[in-house]
């Protein structure tokens, strides 16, 4: 196996800077919790979601156990719609893996999507306890990884404070409305964001996981979604990422154009179209099947799958979501072996 030239929080360093490096990093902008790291800690799932101690040491755990080059909190979708004043559940009484989940709208019909951002945003909800988690990592790990952190997009964000199906239709029906809450749930994620940043973050992926080509056309992505997403990264210093969920190709162009420093596609994408699509200097994170693959797979699947994201262009190997924690670890050391050994 090749000797890496570079430690991992240099290489995602150099990479998010444009500089040359010896080989794909691999890390992730979403969750990356394991069960293994769990049980290191003797931590139930449910309990890390609302202690920040116990966040930031299954966040490390991560990269400790399998040398996976970075950590990341949160590890759930919930953070903003709370802070915002939805109520969640966190499955505080279940052993098994469940993610929170949100149990009360903050908007109940097409009336009530006026909302006011409420003050003092960062303190509500876990806000707080994210930038504790992101301190408490950054302490554990900085020095050898990079610290992590995502928010949602405003579209997303706006499918978590409302009906999904509403938002949908009133996509089509009235874009002027719904852009008017996409701005203010843009402006709550750009106040999130920062305190994430000032907490020690070194890039934040934004999670547009609903703004999917899947469900809306490149036409309806560009003229509702992208001004919000651009007004977003306009505000942040640190290094940014945009992830979109399903297949993303139609409007990779657009993705780009939101002014992240790099875009991250799932295992639907055909990552080599893309490459095309976007030139050879552009960011481009993906996009193998943390499920299908890392966690169902043999290893020998996912060292092929790996090899052939780097093959298909990826500037570094990045889960299409959140790994599911019951990876088991034979996947995971295959996965880091694969990359630790790839050279173009």
């Amino acid at each position: 196996m090749p000797d890496d030239a570079m430690t991992p929080r240099e290489r995602v360093l150099k990479l998010f800077a444009g500089e040359k490096i010896d080989r794909p990093p691999c890390f992730s902008g979403m969750g990356n919790v394991t069960t293994e790291g769990l049980k290191k800690f003797g931590y139930k799932f449910a309990a890390v979601h609302s202690d920040a101690k116990m966040m930031a040491d299954a966040a490390a755990s991560t990269y400790k156990l399998f040398g996976f080059e970075c950590g990341v909190v949160p590890f759930d979708l919930c953070v903003e719609a709370e802070a915002l004043g939805c109520a969640v559940n966190v499955y505080s009484h279940v052993e098994d893996i469940l993610y929170p989940t949100i149990k009360t709208k903050l908007v109940n019909s097409e009336d009530e999507m006026d909302i006011a951002i409420p003050s003092g945003l960062t303190e509500r909800g876990r806000v707080p306890l994210m930038r504790e988690a992101i301190g408490l990592m950054k302490k554990d790990i900085g020095g050898e990884v990079v610290a992590g952190a995502h928010v949602l997009g405003p579209f997303t964000l706006a499918g978590q404070v409302m009906e999904l199906n509403t938002l949908l239709k009133l996509s089509f029906k009235k874009p002027d409305k719904v852009g008017k809450l996409l701005d203010k749930l843009a402006d709550a994620l750009i106040i999130i964001a920062k305190e994430y940043e000032k907490a020690g973050a070194d890039y934040i992926t934004v999670r547009e996981m609903g703004a999917t080509s899947d469900v809306l056309s490149p036409r309806v992505f560009k003229t509702l979604i992208l001004p919000y997403l651009q007004k977003i990264f306009s505000k942040l210093e640190l290094n940014t990422v945009l992830h979109i969920c399903g297949k993303t190709n139609d409007i990779a162009v657009f993705m780009l154009d939101s002014g992240a420093k790099a875009i991250s596609v799932d295992q639907k994408n055909d990552v080599a179209e893309t490459r095309k699509k976007i030139g050879d200097s552009a960011l481009l994170f993906g996009n193998y099947d943390p499920y299908n693959v890392l966690v169902s797979g043999t290893t020998d699947q996912v060292r092929e799958t790996i090899k052939q994201c780097m093959n298909n262009g990826v500037s570094a190997v990045w889960p299409g979501c959140d790994i599911w924690p019951t990876v088991p670890p034979a996947n995971f050391n295959a996965m880091m072996d694969e990359v630790k050994q790839y050279r173009r």
